[in-house]
């Protein structure tokens, strides 16, 4: 499953797996893939690098990727407080009065939130990248779209390739004019933040209008003959992150959930701005209905809306509140049906591509006779 920039970057498949997890990611990297780990939930240095630390001792000297959330304007100067102090009284209220309805408990006194993503702010994000950029990371991933200018700049004096999520052909022209040099096309059907427009019409749309970029497909893929299917409308590759939540090696510290996750079907996800304040495709429970009712307050502006729930989403996942209970995840959950190995889910991928490739030149074989 090889393409010019799997070649370029050293690995045998032209899998791209994003994941909070750095284990997983580990163990993508180790199947032949590219592990990419997501760093917007670490608010802490420190806490980055232990994370990387165990990333590069088990990539087993394989490349591997970090993903960042950096908005393309430099905002400097605005700390958490100054963004806690515009939060509305009225929401505050909403989410107490949600929270006792459904009996979730307090967080015992002196224990922080285990969920604050604050990691789009400006002084947190470029303190991220003052670690990563100590590790020999390959690829530098933005999923608000192009970094700053002077971002991009920095990791390509570090020889790192820099990409862009884009929802639309209009977004990733703006990266490929902004000097990035890989796109992901992430379809409708992602999970997490995510535009409006499916994947199969998406791809090509991206493909065309950066060509030459190399352009990754995303959202909807979790199958050998899905991952065939996007290196046919032109991409070199397949970004992938629903499919890793129930591995063995992630770490959701939720039995719950992840029965969940292997219960739901392709229909049981909704795009909600109840996470975070920007459409976001996540499971779809009592609380992402509450914030979506129109008789609620609504939802507030990105990142207001992700330090408003922060404290409460932790408090119904360390209590396993069923009813409220989700996370960001694709239409692609309805394949997740069991716990399997990171190897396993790869070499699943493998086997369903080559099957796909077989299939087809078979058909093209009869065609041309």
């Amino acid at each position: 499953m090889e393409t010019e920039l799997s070649r370029r970057l050293g690995i045998e498949h032209a899998i791209f797996g994003f994941t909070p997890f750095p284990e997983v990611a580990a163990a993508i990297t180790r199947a032949g893939g590219f592990g990419v780990l997501g760093a917007v939930r670490y608010t802490a240095p420190d806490d980055l690098a232990r994370d990387l630390d165990r990333l590069h001792e088990h990539a087993d000297g394989k490349p591997y990727g970090l993903d960042v959330v950096m908005p393309a304007k430099k905002v400097e100067g605005v700390t958490e407080a100054d963004v806690e102090a515009m939060i509305p009284a009225e929401h505050r209220g909403f989410v107490a009065e949600l929270l006792a309805r459904y009996g979730v408990p307090e967080l015992a006194e002196g224990e922080a939130s285990g969920w604050r993503i604050t990691g789009w702010m400006e002084e947190v994000a470029r303190s991220q990248l003052d670690v990563a950029f100590d590790y020999p990371i390959k690829l530098l991933a933005n999923a608000l779209g192009s970094p700053p200018a002077d971002v991009i700049e920095r990791a390509h004096d570090h020889g790192v390739l820099v990409a862009a999520l884009a929802g639309s052909a209009r977004h990733a022209r703006r990266h490929a004019e902004a000097g990035i040099d890989v796109v992901v096309a992430q379809g409708y059907e992602a999970g997490g933040h995510t535009g409006e427009i499916g994947s199969m019409v998406l791809v090509p749309e991206v493909v065309e209008a950066v060509a030459p970029l190399p352009v990754l497909a995303a959202g909807g893929i979790g199958s050998g003959e899905q991952v065939a299917a996007g290196l046919a409308l032109g991409a070199q590759g397949v970004w992938l992150g629903s499919l890793w939540l129930t591995t063995e090696e992630a770490d959701l510290h939720s039995e719950a959930l992840t029965a969940k996750l292997l219960a739901a079907g392709s229909g049981d996800t909704v795009r909600s701005r109840a996470l975070t304040g920007k459409p976001a495709r996540q499971l779809r429970t009592e609380w992402t209905d509450a914030w979506d009712d129109p008789a609620g307050p609504g939802t507030l502006p990105m990142p207001l809306q992700g330090l408003l729930v922060a404290e409460a989403v932790s408090r119904i996942q360390k209590y396993e509140v069923g009813e409220l209970l989700g996370t960001p995840v694709g239409q692609i959950v309805g394949r997740m049906t069991s716990e399997r190995s990171v190897q396993a889910v790869v070499d699943d991928l493998t086997r369903g591509f080559e099957r796909a490739v077989t299939r087809i030149n078979r058909i093209a074989g009869r065609s041309a006779t």
